[in-house]
C-alpha cells in the first residue's frame, strides 16, 4: 500500500526543484560593477554618456549578465594624467569594478591604461588614439577605435582618387594625438610625392580662449597666407578646429580645408563655425550611412531621446560597452584572465562596425576598421568617400580644382 507520506514526496520535490530553477529578476541580483573611465565637460562627453546609458538599458533589458545587472561606475579623469590615475586606482578598489572602458583624451589614457594594466584590470579603449596605447605589450589593454596613424586612410583614397593635392600644409595641436595624426600625413606625403609646404604646431594651452587664441592663430598661419597650398590638413579638437577654420577664413587663404577628424565631425563644429566651415571636408570613423546591422536603431533612438544627433564619438561609447558584456557574458568567471580570455575571441558586429582585436605591425589587442570622409555641404554632414557609401558627391569649393 502506498503511503501518505510516499504519494506526497514526489509533489513535494518538484516544487523544490521548481523554486531552484526559477529565473532570478536582474532587479534582485546582485549588479556587476563595470567602470567607465569618462572626462565631464569635454567636447563630446555629453554624447558618449548619452551612448553609454542607451546601452546599458539595452544590455538589462536582454537580462544583464547572465541574469546579473549591469551597472555603470563613471569615473571622471578630467582630461590629466594625475586625476586619471587617481581615478582609475577608485574605481578598482572602491567600486570594485570587474572592467573598464572609455577613455577620451589620448593624452591622459596612454597613462590610466598603464595603471589598469599594472592592476590586472581589463580595460577596452573607446576613442583615445594616441598609437602607442596597443603598442606597450599591456596583456589587458585592447582597443575598439582605429589608431591617430590609421584614422586618414579614407582621406589618402580621396587625395589619391580624387583631389590629387600638389602641396599640403599641416596644421596641428601638440598632443599625443594631434601628433600622431600629423605625422601620419607627414609620411604620405613624402610617400605619394606631395609637396609639404609647412608644418604648424601649435599650443593648445594658448588658443583655449578665443580672444587669445585668434591672434596666436593668425600668427601662426600668417606663412600660408603668403604661400597658400592646395590643401590645408588640420588635427585639433572641437573649439581650436572651429577657431581654426574661421580664422583662415577671415584671412582669406585659398585653401582646400581637410580636418582628420577629431572635433571636425560634431554637429557642433557646424554651429560654431556657421557659414566659414561649407565644403570643409574630413575624416571620420563612423558615418550613419554604413549598413551594419544596428546602426539605424542606435541613430534613431538617440535622436528620438536626445533631439541632437550623434556621431562617431557617440557610436564607440555605444557599441564598447555592447562588446564589454558580451565578452561578460562568455567569460568562466569574472577574474581578469577568463575576462581577457573572451575579450581575445570577441568576433562581433557592432553599430560601429565589426570588432575583433588582433595583432598587427606594432600593434595587440587592436581592432582595425575602414574610414570614410564627411563634407559640409549647405550646412550639413554629408559622406562623400568611399564613393559605394557616399550620399552626395564631392563638393570642390567655387575656385578650387581637383582633377577629372
Amino acid at each position: 500500500m502506498r503511503t501518505r507520506s510516499n504519494y506526497f514526496a514526489p509533489l513535494i520535490l518538484s516544487f523544490i526543484l521548481s523554486i531552484c530553477f526559477i529565473p532570478r529578476s536582474t532587479e534582485s541580483a546582485e549588479p556587476i560593477h563595470l567602470g567607465i573611465l569618462h572626462s565631464e565637460g569635454f567636447a563630446y562627453a555629453e554624447m558618449m554618456k548619452n551612448s553609454f546609458e542607451l546601452a546599458l538599458e539595452a544590455i538589462n533589458q536582454e537580462g544583464g549578465i547572465n541574469g546579473r545587472p549591469l551597472k555603470l561606475i563613471y569615473g571622471d579623469d578630467r582630461g590629466k594624467r594625475e586625476p586619471g590615475e587617481k581615478v582609475v586606482k577608485e574605481l578598482v578598489k572602491k567600486s570594485g569594478v570587474v572592467m573598464l572602458v572609455g577613455g577620451y583624451q589620448s593624452s591622459n589614457t596612454i597613462y590610466t591604461a598603464g595603471v589598469a594594466d599594472k592592476m590586472n584590470v581589463p580595460f577596452i579603449v573607446s576613442t583615445a588614439a594616441d598609437d602607442r596605447i596597443t603598442q606597450r605589450k599591456w596583456k589587458n589593454v585592447y582597443r575598439l577605435n582605429p589608431p591617430a596613424s590609421e584614422y586618414t586612410t579614407g582621406v589618402e583614397d580621396l587625395f589619391l582618387n580624387r583631389i590629387k593635392p600638389e602641396t599640403i600644409s599641416i596644421v596641428y595641436e601638440n598632443s599625443p594625438y594631434g601628433t600622431g595624426g600629423a605625422l601620419r600625413m607627414m609620411w604620405f606625403c613624402r610617400e605619394n610625392d606631395i609637396g609639404i609646404n609647412s608644418i604648424s604646431p601649435y599650443h593648445k594651452e594658448r588658443a583655449r580662449k578665443e580672444t587669445i587664441g585668434s591672434s596666436y592663430f593668425q600668427y601662426l598661419l600668417e606663412p600660408l597666407k603668403k604661400n597658400p597650398p592646395h590643401v590645408i590638413y588640420m588635427v585639433s579638437y572641437l573649439n581650436d578646429g572651429a577657431l581654426l577654420v574661421k580664422s583662415i577664413r577671415k584671412m582669406q587663404i585659398e585653401s582646400i580645408l581637410c580636418g582628420g577628424a577629431g572635433g571636425f565631425t560634431h554637429q557642433k563644429f557646424i554651429e560654431k563655425t556657421g557659414e566659414f566651415a561649407e565644403f570643409l571636408f574630413t575624416a571620420t570613423l563612423w558615418t550613419p550611412q554604413l549598413q551594419y546591422p544596428g546602426i539605424n536603431a542606435y541613430y534613431q533612438q538617440y535622436e528620438k531621446k536626445h533631439s541632437a544627433l550623434p556621431d562617431y564619438h557617440g557610436a564607440e561609447a555605444y557599441s564598447v560597452l555592447l562588446v564589454a558584456a558580451d565578452a561578460l557574458r562568455r567569460a568562466e568567471s569574472l577574474q581578469p584572465a577568463s575576462i581577457r580570455a573572451a575579450l581575445d575571441n570577441t568576433d562581433m558586429m557592432t553599430a560601429f562596425g565589426p570588432v575583433k582585436f588582433s595583432a598587427y605591425k606594432k600593434y595587440e589587442r587592436q581592432n582595425r576598421l575602414p574610414t570614410q570622409v564627411l563634407q559640409i555641404i549647405n550646412g550639413r554632414f554629408e559622406c562623400v568617400w568611399p564613393e559605394n557609401l557616399a550620399t552626395s558627391s564631392f563638393f570642390t569649393p567655387p575656385g578650387y580644382r581637383v582633377s577629372d
